[in-house]
């Protein structure tokens, strides 16, 4: 499931939409964004997932999930290599923005982005207005609560996608291009999950 209501009522009228990503910068899977609409009784201590606990987001996570409106965009690795990491993550926050539209059947008065761009101009499909503010995920609860959920899912993909990979120490890593995986990558060459668009990975299948 990549998007639900909130079983309790929204806490904000006119209807805000906090959004963040995960996974720029990984050498492997995919960009996630999350979109939030923070319900009357939302989680306390929602902050940059960054900043908190593996331990704390666990417990926030199904929180978030069960009280608030929330929506998911994932973009896959063929993707990125396609149109780019960049617009891949455009892409994926207005995929979890419209998924949140969809299920309240609202349209938002705002939508907040962590960061300094936004999807407006840079994605066909996004019609929404949108700021963007740098470190939002702590200044911004609806924020905060979007990294949460968007950090917590890629992890587990990769996690998951370790079991299949072993040599990549992605269930320790996430992806990024730690000293472990760029000796992974050099002793068994990249996988399907590699973007080949990113230079580490493009630079060892030329040498492979």
């Amino acid at each position: 499931m990549f998007s639900s209501t909130p079983k309790s009522g929204l806490g904000q009228a006119p209807l805000i939409i906090g959004v963040d990503e995960a996974g720029r910068g990984p050498l492997a899977g995919p960009v996630v964004a999350a979109a939030v609409v923070l319900c009357s009784a939302y989680p306390d201590g929602l902050d940059d997932s960054k900043k908190l606990s593996a331990a704390r987001r666990s417990n926030l996570e199904p929180q978030i999930l069960e009280t608030c409106a929330w929506g998911l965009g994932v973009v896959d690795v063929e993707e990125i290599d396609r149109i780019n990491i960049f617009q891949a993550t455009m892409l994926a926050m207005t995929i979890a923005v419209s998924r949140v539209v969809d299920v309240l059947a609202a349209e938002p008065e705002a939508i907040l982005i962590d960061g300094n761009q936004t999807p407006k101009g840079r994605c066909d499909d996004w019609r929404w207005p949108a700021r963007s503010i740098v470190g939002g995920d702590g200044k911004e609860k609806s924020i905060g609560a979007a990294s949460i959920l968007a950090k917590e899912y890629r992890d587990r993909v990769m996690r998951e996608a370790a079991a299949a990979h072993p040599h990549y120490g992605w269930e320790r890593n996430m992806g990024y291009g730690t000293r472990e995986h760029i000796e992974a990558l050099r002793t068994y060459g990249p996988t399907p999950l590699h973007r080949r668009s990113f230079a580490p990975v493009s630079q060892m299948e030329m040498f492979a």
